[in-house]
């Protein structure tokens, strides 16, 4: 049990202008998004925090942050990364969350999901993030 964290992609096109809980609940529906990981980290609350209040702040509905995604844009990737830069990703405590200590493998696994997340963005894809616990 633990916290698990995922980053992927779907067609842009397939997805319009939704920022929050897009569900793909059919096989059809999987098919026309295109799904397509690019990223996974266990338990790095740290991060899981970040994104929780970036839900919040794109007008996620849930009460609880698990099994819900977010869409990162440019500009959110610009933060994330600044946020990394300045150590500023804050504890998240939870249970079965890990540590209060960032893990430096973690860190990196950040930066190169940003780098795989732009390069995604510019071939028309749409980036998420979405957890389990």
């Amino acid at each position: 049990m633990g916290l698990d964290m995922y980053g992927y992609t779907m067609r842009a096109d397939f997805v319009g202008e939704r920022q929050t809980d897009v569900k793909l609940t059919t096989a059809a529906e999987k098919e026309q998004a295109a799904q397509r990981d690019i990223a996974y980290w266990r338990k790095f609350n740290h991060l899981h925090g970040w994104m929780a209040g970036l839900y919040e702040e794109k007008g996620g509905q849930e009460d609880c942050f698990n099994c819900c995604n977010v869409r990162l844009n440019e500009e959110d990737l610009d933060r994330l990364t600044l946020a990394l830069d300045e150590d500023r990703l804050a504890h998240t405590p939870g249970f079965f969350f890990g540590d209060d200590e960032i893990n430096e493998q973690d860190v990196a696994d950040t930066r190169a999901f940003i780098a795989a997340a732009r390069e995604a963005i510019r071939h028309g894809e749409a980036v998420f993030y979405d957890s389990w616990w």
